[in-house]
């Protein structure tokens, strides 16, 4: 998996604990996945069916970020805040 594909970073979980996140883009549509900070063997990733707008928001950072490096192409922020717009319609960007 290149660079481009797939975004990762820790944010605390619903529980208050810290978790890990990755965002991972197979074709047009990001998928995100998380397991909790504490790291073994046993700790399997699991898929977000629901990501919660806080880590929509972290990718598109992310994404943005990369993009002002060339790692992604400015088109990407635009389809995130298009994906944002229709899962959180009561968010507003600045």
């Amino acid at each position: 998996m290149g660079a481009k594909a797939e975004i990762g970073w820790t944010s605390p979980g619903e529980d208050g604990l810290k978790r890990h996140v990755y965002a991972q883009r197979i074709g047009a549509v990001w998928q995100f996945y998380e397991r909790p900070r504490r790291r073994g063997r046993d700790v399997e990733w699991e898929l977000i069916p629901s990501p919660p707008l806080d880590d929509w928001l972290e990718l598109l950072d992310a994404v943005t970020r990369r993009a002002a490096r060339r790692l992604h192409p400015p088109e990407e922020i635009e389809r995130i805040k298009r994906t944002i717009r229709e899962r959180f319609p009561q968010h507003r960007f600045d």
